[in-house]
């Protein structure tokens, strides 16, 4: 059984595991590339990145979800308020939406090699509106990959999918210039 918990300090070493670097020291993004502008995030080392990634999960509200098989961290979900995200606030192919204070994203999922194709990024999207839920947001965004059911490699959809944004209840809001491995994404949205 999947249990959701939010990304405390006490389970900053869950998500180090899930979205740091395999090899100590080296580099990674940290689910930080959309939270920070593309110069903020070049111009931190990799340990100055994790104690960005351990600094968020300090706060409140956390920066993301955890997905736990058991005692066992299997799935991260970047999530907030669209505001956070100096990179999405930013962008140019991904479009704002009216109100980036109340709107919350979730523009990142990571799965366990093991996990995936089991419904773990479902439970870690139901986990991110809960937490949006409790911190009063109007509505959840995603910016999914479009890939009309076909398979997409892991790498590549770590952006989620359009069927399981709307497997969730998400509507299709409309299409976007950016694309993910070659697919488009859109712009999904669930109302609270």
């Amino acid at each position: 059984m999947i249990e959701i918990r939010p990304a405390t300090p006490e389970r900053f070493h869950d998500v180090a595991t899930l979205v740091g670097p395999a090899t100590p020291g080296a580099s990674a993004c940290w689910c930080l590339s959309q939270r920070l502008t593309s110069g903020e995030l070049a111009a931190l080392d990799p340990g100055e990145r994790a104690g960005v990634a351990r600094g968020l999960c300090g706060r409140d509200p956390a920066p993301g979800v955890l997905a736990y098989d058991g005692e066992r961290a299997v799935g991260w979900a970047s999530a907030g308020p669209h505001a956070a995200y100096g990179r999405l606030s930013r962008s140019r192919t991904l479009p704002p939406p009216g109100d980036p204070a109340a709107t919350w994203v979730a523009p990142c999922f990571v799965v366990r090699t093991g996990h995936r194709g089991q419904g773990v990024a479902g439970h870690l999207l139901e986990g991110v509106v809960e937490l949006a839920r409790a911190h009063r947001a109007s509505a959840v965004e995603g910016y999914p990959v479009d890939n009309d059911g076909q398979r997409v490699s892991a790498v590549l959809a770590y952006v989620g999918t359009r069927a399981l944004f709307e497997r969730h209840g998400f509507a299709l809001v409309g299409p976007t210039t950016s694309r993910s491995g070659g697919r488009p994404r859109v712009v999904v949205r669930l109302e609270l």
